[in-house]
């Protein structure tokens, strides 16, 4: 375990989210009618929508909300066709970015990806040029104060159901699954009543970068910002540390 908490890196990430509340869920009608298209709208018969949902409620999106999105998404025939195009680059010191889109205009999306690289000192890469730094996995994070499971029953329940690996730190616990088995192990945790501070398939470095430059750090924030206020970026991973 590196001496950095997850679990205060996302809810640093959750509450300069907060403040655009209205830009994720952008993001999750996004990939609800992403889902519902290719699975159906029925959760029971549609693991990824089921992943969907769980994603919306830990960052609080209402009921209905997920509800109409459901019904708007199987209704409408005519609705537009987004596309997933993950883009590849570096930013300051040779940080490495990875930036995932879902998006009906792969020009616009294209020109303000790399405009966010440029502003902010980077540029983007060919396809593979950093992905090899990082490893796909399922990533489930949990509050310790607000679970109720010992740390070695917790840890059981999580291995056999599937999961990799399981890290405890002072205030949260780390599960992590391939991509295959991440829904399993994620139904398998909710069916025990566990809340789940984040529960998705994300990308996690190899090693990281730590920026001690008040320039290098200004800079990488900056393409971070850029992307995170653009609504076709679902994802950015990356592995600088040290920003505030």
């Amino acid at each position: 375990m590196s001496g950095h908490s997850k679990f205060a890196n996302i809810k640093h990430k959750k509450e300069k989210n907060d403040a655009k509340k209205g830009k994720i869920f952008t993001i999750i009608g996004r990939e609800i009618a992403v889902a519902v298209k290719e699975g159906g709208a029925d959760p029971a018969n549609n693991s990824k929508l089921r992943d969907v949902i769980a994603k919306a409620k830990a960052n609080n999106m209402p009921n209905d909300t997920i509800e109409r999105g459901i019904k708007k998404a199987a209704g409408d025939g005519n609705s537009a066709n987004y596309e997933n195009i993950t883009y590849e680059g570096y930013g300051p010191n040779g940080t490495a970015i990875i930036v995932r889109t879902l998006t009906d205009n792969k020009n616009r999306t294209a020109s303000n990806v790399r405009n966010a690289f440029t502003k902010g000192g980077g540029n983007v890469g060919t396809t593979g040029c950093v992905s090899y730094m990082f490893d796909e996995r399922g990533q489930i994070i949990i509050d310790r104060n607000e679970c109720d499971f010992e740390a070695d029953d917790l840890m059981m329940l999580a291995l056999d159901a599937g999961a990799e690996d399981f890290n405890e730190e002072d205030d949260s616990f780390e599960i992590l699954t391939s991509p295959a088995d991440f829904s399993v192990v994620r139904e398998t945790l909710e069916k025990e009543g566990i809340i789940m501070v984040q529960a998705e398939v994300t990308m996690i470095p190899q090693t990281y970068v730590d920026l001690t430059d008040e320039k290098d750090i200004k800079m990488m924030n900056k393409i971070i910002d850029l992307l995170d206020d653009d609504d076709d970026v679902q994802e950015v991973y990356h592995n600088a540390e040290g920003l505030e």
